[in-house]
């Protein structure tokens, strides 16, 4: 049976605006992962406002098979092009605001799965709708956790370093030569 480890000395709370360089191959995830979900949310928001449909009109208007009004329309245009700001920026940024936008996606999911139907709908939504803020939600949280959270980082990923400063001690040749004699 195997037995939980134990760490011995105090918790430390990451750093993530140093744990990352800016030059870090992650960066690319990132800022392509912001990069694709905000020019779909700009096209189907753009599409939205071509159709002259009212701002919280209910009636069915669809663009890219999602149900839409004028304010989703508006709100997806305002979040494709924060989606973008996050693929300029890059990096840390971009991450976190891929994973705080991607809880905010399943947040509303869920929302507005409870609004189904109701006159309270104010942005239109049909189930399609719904699955589709659950998926990008996903998507979103998956680019913005790519490289963070992981019970398997690879030892030379910044964020393993930064929760196991120790490890950095541990590597030297004193060090070496005694994991040598156990074996």
């Amino acid at each position: 049976m195997a037995s939980p480890t134990a760490h011995s000395g105090t918790r430390r709370r990451i750093m993530f605006d140093e744990a990352l360089p800016v030059d870090h191959r992650l960066n690319r995830v990132y800022r392509i992962g912001a990069g694709l979900m905000g020019l779909f949310l700009l096209a189907f928001g753009i599409l939205g406002l071509t159709d002259n449909i009212g701002f919280f009109d209910t009636g069915g208007n669809t663009a890219i098979g999602l149900n839409t009004n004028g304010s989703l329309s508006v709100l997806s245009i305002c979040v494709g092009l924060l989606l973008f700001v996050g693929m300029v920026v890059g990096g840390n940024f971009a991450s976190t605001l891929n994973l705080v936008l991607g809880v905010l996606f399943i947040l509303n999911g869920f929302l507005f799965l409870g609004l189904l139907g109701t006159d309270s709908d104010f942005l239109a939504f049909k189930i399609q709708n719904v699955l589709f803020s659950f998926v990008v939600g996903l998507v979103l949280m998956v680019f913005g956790m790519y490289g963070r959270v992981s019970t398997n980082l690879p030892h030379d990923n910044p964020y393993w370093r930064a929760r196991h400063p120790e490890a950095e001690q541990r590597a030297t040749p004193a060090a070496g030569a005694a994991d040598d004699q156990v074996r």
